[in-house]
């Protein structure tokens, strides 16, 4: 992977650990979810009108498929994600979202689209998932899924979340492999524009939640006073870490792109940790330093 594809993801990174640090705080559900896709609808109007302007009329029912395909995965990944942040903790959910992604992603790259990858890569790879699976509690998370019995209350509460966190993160990285690989493919092989691929996935996605907010409008709009400025900022950042990444996987491979997106975790853990004040801080910091040696593999390879 080249310096500036690896530049490109860090930024990456670093904007989509943020983004779902405030998704966490906001507390929403499938409302939130469209009020963050109304905002970058709005935000992101101007460009999206003028990339596609030329470009739309050249596409055919092959584009647009993928278009759709991917608005209908990313609903799916950011309710399930939401969901997971109502029930579970940031440092459980995001990281095994962010670790179960890149691994099944990297995996239909290597198999499905003949891409190669040398042994550093893999042990960069190898590093990133292992950093994870610490982050998201270790050994705990096996034992807690042999385990239906606590010593306290105190530790019953905390396995129901960590399980609950488990089940929620590893859907979510199901749907982020997803919608990875169906984007990977549209930018790599279709060569579409990464930015108007994410602004109309992105109109996909409104339309789609659109319905949830009408059915109770005096609660959406309860919602939207509260949650306005988290969807704002989140709107607004949530193309940018995204559309990076489209750019890089046009220049390195898929891979390798998708586990170096999970620097991200190196930031969630050592600022969502403390902003959120969740346990078990200095095993996940050890998963960070991890991942980030994963990333620094996957740099050389």
């Amino acid at each position: 992977m080249s310096a500036n594809a690896l530049s490109i993801v860090l930024l990456a990174g670093l904007l989509h650990a943020l983004w779902n640090i405030l998704a966490k705080k906001a507390g929403g559900d499938a409302r939130f979810a469209c009020f963050t896709a109304g905002v970058a609808m709005v935000v992101w109007a101007p460009i999206g009108v003028w990339i596609g302007w030329d470009v739309l009329p050249q596409w055919g029912a092959w584009e647009w498929g993928f278009v759709t395909a991917s608005g209908v995965l990313h609903v799916l990944y950011f309710v399930v994600l939401l969901r997971g942040y109502r029930h579970a903790d940031l440092t459980v959910v995001y990281p095994l979202a962010r670790g179960t992604g890149p691994l099944l992603s990297s995996l239909v790259a290597l198999v499905w689209l003949g891409e190669s990858i040398s042994y550093i890569g893999a042990l960069g790879i190898a590093g990133v998932v292992s950093g994870v699976f610490l982050i998201a509690g270790g050994t705990k998370l096996i034992t807690d899924w042999r385990r239906v019995d606590a010593v306290s209350e105190d530790q019953l509460v905390s396995q129901r979340l960590r399980m609950a966190g488990l089940r929620y993160g590893v859907l979510t990285g199901l749907f982020i492999a997803c919608y990875t690989v169906v984007d990977g493919y549209a930018v790599k092989v279709l060569l579409m524009s990464p930015i108007l691929l994410h602004y109309l996935e992105n109109l996909v996605r409104f339309a789609l939640l659109t319905p949830v907010v009408l059915r109770d409008r005096p609660t959406a709009w309860a919602l939207w006073r509260h949650q306005w400025k988290y969807a704002l900022i989140v709107g607004t950042i949530t193309p940018i870490s995204y559309v990076l990444v489209l750019y890089a996987m046009q220049t390195a491979p898929l891979s390798l792109v998708a586990p170096a997106r999970e620097v991200s975790m190196l930031f969630a853990a050592l600022i969502g940790g403390h902003l959120l004040g969740e346990g078990d801080r200095w095993l996940r910091v050890l998963g960070a330093l991890l991942i980030a040696a994963g990333v620094a593999m996957l740099g050389l390879a």
